[in-house]
């Protein structure tokens, strides 16, 4: 410890002792203004670090993987290890993503592997509806694969929904001016018109031979049931199975 006390002696050792004091005075100022300077960077650094963890824990609160991904993007985050788990997040939704498309491709490629399901009938008999002036025809199974679909007299049921093509001709033999037929879907109580196929024919009866086909793609409820029928009572028509059928297959 310097003695600033300016006591007993020459000139020469009063000024020595000035001059140390002034100099333990600057020094332990000089030193004070650093120490300061210092305790304010701190502080700051404070501020900005406590301003910053506040803002990462808002960007992870957020949902979404734009939201996430601008995190790890901007500076603020880049190199707080808060920034880790929602980048994580984002590779694990990435991920996720990548597995799904994954699964959709198997299940498509298994479809397309699996035996279709369908059916083809050839018509028996032609049955006449009074009450409605039409006719309608029982079906034989002229061939079929899976258990997607059932065939029961003049109907087809249903048991797989999905996307159906549906195709029918039948062969007319009738001089009445326009014939044709219809298919129509029942479900739940309700009944819908699928496909309809007018012919226009000949006035002459020993000319009146005409065929009417038809053919669409149609999405088809579990417990559909199927009817073709021809808006005609008493319609001529050709029963051979090149000629009159009835069709169905999954697409």
């Amino acid at each position: 410890m310097v003695d600033c006390t300016c006591g007993r002696g020459d000139g020469h050792g009063k000024v020595r002792n000035f001059l140390l004091c002034a100099a333990a005075v600057a020094v332990a100022c000089t030193c004070l203004s650093v120490l300061c300077v210092q305790l304010i960077h701190i502080n700051n650094l404070r501020i900005e670090m406590t301003e910053l963890k506040q803002r990462v824990q808002s960007l992870n609160g957020r949902e979404g993987a734009t939201s996430i991904a601008a995190c790890c993007e901007t500076t603020a985050c880049c190199g707080v290890w808060s920034c880790e788990r929602p980048c994580h997040k984002e590779v694990d939704g990435e991920s996720r993503g990548r597995r799904e498309v994954l699964a959709r491709e198997r299940k498509r490629k298994r479809r397309q592997t699996e035996p279709h399901t369908f059916l083809h009938l050839v018509p028996v008999s032609p049955i006449p509806l009074d009450e409605s002036d039409s006719t309608v025809l029982t079906w034989a199974l002229g061939w079929g694969q899976g258990e997607g679909l059932q065939a029961s007299g003049r109907t087809v049921t249903v048991v797989t929904e999905g996307t159906y093509f549906i195709y029918s001709q039948v062969l007319y033999k009738d001089s009445t001016w326009v014939m044709g037929h219809v298919i129509v879907k029942r479900f739940k109580g309700s009944e819908v018109k699928l496909m309809k196929c007018l012919k226009s024919m000949p006035s002459n009866a020993s000319l009146a031979l005409n065929t009417c086909y038809t053919a669409g793609v149609h999405f088809l409820e579990s417990g559909s049931v199927l009817e073709l029928y021809i808006p005609r009572k008493s319609a001529e028509l050709v029963l051979s199975a090149h000629a009159t059928f009835l069709g169905i297959f999954r697409v």
